[in-house]
């Protein structure tokens, strides 16, 4: 393999990436926080460090191939989180070791939402608007907005595009160019994102709240400037936009694109993986309120369905939010809920989990299956509406399940091997790996109590989470490296 055209593509992001440390610097020469300083000097490591990687290769014009792409976003990714954590460990307040830096700083670009931090309150504004651009950043991609605003990537946009995009399938554009396909998503996302933090400021959070937590919900990343999250504001008409919001982006943005182009909601509702994204969440909403209400959790109906239905929401499309201490809600609901997080949002969306098209597809493959005992002749197609779905399609989805789940049994292993009790163990690692945030346990509030080791099993969680764990086990196959 020819590394020296990865090794350019590499050099030109993390330069990109490094301007991303230039809008804290405003906020902290705003608000007067006196962390201007970490943050240029962040901006400074990160751009010498870039150009040192680009510049011996700045020549080559090898095209890339599909395993270049999956060698890029790997390296990137890692290095992403590097990069992101210099500012916390470059600021005085708060001092953080290696370990918690890259955990903050890989927990907002995967957009878990887990935390290390405490006193969020107290913390100065351009860390707090750092953290949420990190999750806003990590949403959509930075590859991806690569693509968009860089041509010098060419047709190998489409390998990296499909290096990182989520969702089983990854070959289908929105326009005939891959270029102007991460242009529309952007847009998209850019649009959501503006609109969303105008509704939060008319609602009445203050305007910087507004952006960060605007940041926040379109990607569906849960960080938020208050240790108490959404319930700091106490707003039944906050709570209602971000539950709109955070349900509108674990929605596939393919299909935003197809009805704001075709300006009719059919394409929505034309759509299977839609369905059954809003059937699931509608059902699981009704279930939890009703057993809300039977519990006498609330002294209201007011508060229960408002707190009921914003929870589900948020842990089911993996956003994080929370009114109250959802964990400690009766009976199996904190469990409920985090298993709904296993699921998530829709293939395409800023939704952490496995996608809800992987959970449809191995349902309607096990109604196959039983429909087979009875007519073990017949030939029954998997069909997405009136689609079959091709067999490679199947097989690519139980292959994804089953090295899913046994990397989260063993990450799960090796924190209790920690000594992690087994509630905190078990909802760490799906917190982690769902890129959901909040756990059970001792993680409810926050990781900051785990050992460094235990913090790296679940930042090597967040990283497969986010890309979906073969573009990164990929690399560990023999046959990648082989030309």
């Amino acid at each position: 393999m020819h590394l020296a055209v990865v090794q350019r593509i590499l050099g030109l992001l993390i330069i990109i990436f490094s301007v991303t440390m230039l809008p804290p610097v405003a906020v902290a020469l705003i608000f007067r926080d006196g962390m201007q300083l970490a943050f240029l000097e962040a901006f400074g490591l990160t751009l010498i460090a870039g150009t040192m990687i680009w510049f011996p290769v700045r020549d080559v014009t090898e095209q890339l191939r599909l395993r270049h792409g999956f060698l890029i976003v790997a390296a990137f990714w890692m290095g992403l989180g590097a990069a992101g954590s210099l500012p916390f460990m470059l600021m005085n307040a708060p001092g953080m070791t290696f370990a918690d830096a890259m955990f903050e700083a890989m927990s907002g670009l995967t957009t878990t939402g887990s935390t290390v931090l405490t006193g969020l309150d107290y913390l100065p504004h351009s860390v707090l608007y750092y953290r949420q651009q990190l999750q806003w950043l990590g949403g959509m991609g930075i590859i991806v907005l690569a693509i968009a605003v860089l041509p010098m990537l060419g047709v190998g946009g489409m390998q990296l595009y499909r290096a990182e995009m989520a969702g089983p399938v990854k070959d289908n554009k929105l326009t005939p160019r891959i270029t102007e396909t991460a242009k529309a998503l952007w847009y998209i996302y850019l649009g959501l994102t503006i609109t969303c933090g105008v509704a939060y400021y008319l609602a009445g959070m203050s305007a910087f709240d507004a952006l960060c937590h605007a940041f926040s919900t379109v990607s569906i990343g849960g960080f938020s400037t208050h240790d108490a999250s959404m319930g700091f504001f106490d707003n039944q008409l906050i709570y209602a936009i971000a539950t709109v919001f955070m349900f509108i982006s674990g929605i596939n943005f393919s299909l935003h694109f197809l009805a704001l182009r075709g300006k009719t909601l059919g394409a929505y509702f034309a759509d299977p993986e839609f369905r059954a994204y809003a059937g699931g969440l509608s059902a699981l909403s009704v279930f939890v309120i009703f057993y809300l209400i039977v519990a006498g959790e609330y002294s209201s109906w007011t508060e229960t369905i408002d707190d009921g239905l914003f929870q589900v929401v948020s842990i089911a499309t993996t956003t994080g939010f929370t009114t109250t201490d959802y964990s400690a809600w009766p009976g199996a609901l904190p469990v409920l809920l985090l298993f709904a997080s296993f699921i998530g949002g829709c293939a395409g969306s800023t939704g952490g989990g496995m996608k809800v098209i992987r959970a449809l597809l191995l349902y309607r493959q096990g109604v196959r299956e039983i429909r087979r005992l009875v007519h073990p002749n017949a030939r029954i197609p998997v069909k997405l509406g009136n689609q079959t779905v091709p067999p490679r399609v199947i097989e690519a989805v139980w292959g994804f399940f089953a090295v899913y789940v046994v990397l989260f049994a063993v990450m799960m292993i090796v924190l209790l091997a920690d000594g992690v009790d087994q509630v905190t163990a078990f909802s760490a690692i799906a917190a982690s790996l769902n890129n959901l945030g909040p756990g059970l346990g001792e993680v409810t509030f926050g990781f900051g109590e785990l050992s460094d080791k235990s913090k790296w099993v679940c930042i090597a969680a967040m990283l497969f989470g986010r890309l979906e764990i073969f573009t990164l086990l990929v690399l560990l196959s023999r046959t990648f490296w082989m030309e």
